[in-house]
């Protein structure tokens, strides 16, 4: 993985910049995307040209997937990209209707640093909204589109962006009756692709840390459950614990610092909270019912999970002190995967009903259940950073029948397939890049 190096950085401040006359609804049910004009970043040098050409490819790729944003057609550009960097010809591009234009420059400087310049405006107000510059080892030219494109969603939604993150999922191949599943990572574009194990043993649930470069998961050496957390940066593998019992779906604390997780032993399952510092486990629930699927709330004091002990699973919160155990989920249905969203505002869930399964969200009370996907088998939803965009995988139907990753925004309107090399399954989405 490469880390990016940021020699030098000039900006605007997005807080006392003169707020724009364009915005960006994304609450609405199914908002028209906002015609943007992306320019290739200008440059007399030919090596710096193209990673002009690059950077605006990515960047107006990350922004029409959010399905908020309509990159016009660069074929229809009045204005040359040269004269933009005098200053744009604004009547010109309101006659391509365009609302925003993101224009920048390239430059390989004497000692090989990439230097990014971009700028953004609002076409019908003639207002600069973003100036800045970034300078960094050209191989990172990826991650430098990714971040423009993070600040450009900020500045018209009022939302932090998500497009410089990462995705961790199961990689699957071979017959269904025998899969090979091994850990891969990606760039949330799919770029920059890479396996994490080999396949010799199963591997499954990975989940990021929410401050390090690592990321937990279940394994099964000599059929033994396993609970390993992988370093990202270094990729050392180091065993949390070996369990007598079956052990499901570790995931990290919002501190990072512990690992909650469900744990079954002699029948009866619970779910337990390790702390990373002295390998000692708490259990938090306690009873003869199936308690599976544990997520933290984001400040840390609550935990909701699935629970078998009515007719069907359904979903509880409970305190991490375990005190107020108590149900949410009300609707007909069996409640699973649960998932608290980063802005602690809303659950992500997978729901089974009529012989189908469900991607939804509720709040975390239970009210404001909405459906935001479904088919033959939707399951294991993992949030963006932002909370905006939920991930899952889907399996269609038959013993040849593909299992994919999918993403759709929280208006249910933007549904989108993840290509990935082979089949993919759970998949989780990781924080901002440090």
């Amino acid at each position: 993985m490469l880390r990016l190096a940021i020699f030098a950085l000039t900006a605007l401040s997005l807080a006392g910049a003169a707020r724009a006359e364009v915005n960006i609804d994304i609450t609405r049910g199914n908002a028209e995307p906002l015609p943007i004009a992306i320019t290739d970043f200008f440059s007399a040098d030919v090596v710096a040209a193209d990673y002009g050409e690059k950077l605006a490819a990515v960047i107006s790729s990350d922004l029409e997937r959010s399905g908020l944003f309509r990159p016009i057609d660069k074929s229809a550009f009045i204005q040359t990209i040269a004269s933009l960097k005098v200053k744009p010809r604004f009547s010109e591009w309101r006659v391509l209707n365009a609302q925003v234009l993101v224009a920048g420059s390239t430059t390989i400087r004497d000692d090989g640093q990439l230097r990014v310049e971009f700028f953004v405006w609002d076409v019908f107000s003639e207002k600069s909204l973003i100036r800045q510059a970034f300078t960094t080892q050209p191989q990172n030219w990826r991650r430098v589109s990714h971040m423009i494109a993070d600040l450009i969603y900020q500045r018209l939604t009022g939302e932090t962006g998500y497009f410089d993150s990462r995705i961790v999922y199961v990689a699957e191949s071979g017959p269904k009756k025998k899969r090979v599943k091994r850990l891969a990572i990606m760039d949330q574009d799919g770029a920059n692709h890479e396996f994490l194990t080999d396949g010799r043993t199963l591997v499954l649930t990975p989940r990021f840390s929410p401050k390090r470069h690592e990321i937990t998961y279940m394994s099964y050496f000599n059929d033994k459950p396993r609970v390993y957390i992988f370093n990202i940066q270094t990729g050392r593998q180091q065993l949390l614990g070996t369990f007598p019992g079956m052990t499901l779906a570790p995931r990290f604390s919002p501190d990072g610092d512990s690992v909650i997780m469900s744990h079954s032993e002699k029948g009866n399952t619970d779910i337990y909270i390790m702390d990373l510092r002295t390998k000692t486990p708490r259990q938090l629930t306690k009873g003869p019912d199936i308690e599976i699927s544990p997520s933290f709330a984001p400040d840390g004091k609550r935990v909701v999970y699935s629970s078998d002990r009515g007719r069907q699973n359904q979903l509880y919160v409970i305190n991490a002190d375990g005190t107020d155990d108590h149900r949410i989920s009300q609707r007909e249905g069996s409640y699973n995967t649960p998932v608290w969203s980063p802005r602690g505002d809303l659950i992500a869930f997978t729901k089974q009903l009529g012989g189908r399964f469900f991607i939804g969200v509720m709040r975390p009370d239970g009210s404001g259940e909405r459906i935001l996907s479904d088919s033959f088998l939707d399951e294991g939803p993992t949030w963006s950073p932002n909370g905006r965009v939920l991930m899952f995988f889907r399996q269609e139907p038959g013993e040849k029948g593909r299992t994919r990753l999918y993403s759709v925004d929280l208006t249910g309107h933007n549904l989108r397939e993840m290509v990935t090399p082979g089949d993919a399954s759970d998949p989780a989405w990781s924080p901002l890049n440090p």
